[in-house]
């Protein structure tokens, strides 16, 4: 069992809890507190920043937000599916600052906290993240983060999520997104293209999971890779 230190907070009931996003392009870094977004720093950028950023926006969160790491309650990130290799370096430094600290680590759907952004009262939100070619990781989600079918892997056609634009509007959001619209012309598809996901939808998610005690075992937590890494030859 996971055994928490003893830390001097400011207000004993407030939950502080630091969120990774790693999976995309996005370096993104929230710190949060009872899920409250307090600090956000990003990149946005379309190149891979991850091992230059992550550990500098950490540093800065928490600096801007006169938070020592030793006041944390969790460490949450963004458990995929996206990027092999910004997904490993995500949650081998959130498992390093849980391991340290003696704190638990929460991960957080890629999928959901990227639907979060749509930020739409009805019909369904559909994100969409790039897998390359005609492919994409895609789910279904409620507009409130309730997720109505699995995440896959899905190649791309005419027909894709028509019996869902039959029933209802559908947003479909991320950087996914611009390779449907070429191919969907039903008038009940919204189209949210290049929106990444962010740390910032993690921090609500990421406290329900502490009040519930929903908490990843630090040793075998593994990130949600969805398909095998597939080494791309040399240019």
């Amino acid at each position: 069992m996971l055994m928490r230190r003893s830390r001097t907070k400011v207000n004993s009931n407030d939950i502080t809890i630091l969120n990774m996003e790693t999976a995309t392009t996005n370096c993104s870094v929230a710190l949060s507190i009872n899920g409250i977004t307090k600090v956000l720093k990003e990149d946005k950028s379309k190149s891979y920043s991850h091992a230059e950023k992550l550990h500098l926006f950490i540093e800065q969160a928490l600096k801007e937000a006169n938070i020592s790491k030793e006041q944390l309650d969790a460490v949450a990130v963004s458990k995929g599916p996206g990027s092999y290799t910004g997904l490993r370096i995500g949650v081998s430094s959130a498992k390093g600052l849980c391991f340290a600290l003696n704190i638990p680590l929460i991960s957080v759907p890629t999928l959901q906290s990227l639907a979060l952004q749509a930020n739409v009262q009805d019909g369904l939100v559909v994100p969409m993240i790039d897998a390359r070619r005609m492919e994409v990781y895609t789910s279904s989600y409620t507009p409130v983060g309730k997720e109505q079918e699995p995440t896959r892997a899905l190649i791309l056609d005419e027909n894709a999520f028509a019996k869902n634009l039959e029933e209802t509007r559908v947003h479909f959001i991320g950087n996914g997104v611009m390779k449907f619209k070429e191919l969907c012309k039903h008038e009940n598809a919204v189209f949210l293209p290049e929106i990444l996901p962010s740390a910032k939808e993690m921090s609500n998610l990421s406290y329900d999971k502490f009040r519930q005690g929903l908490f990843e075992d630090v040793a075998y937590f593994e990130p949600y890779y969805l398909k095998d890494f597939m080494v791309g030859a040399k240019k």
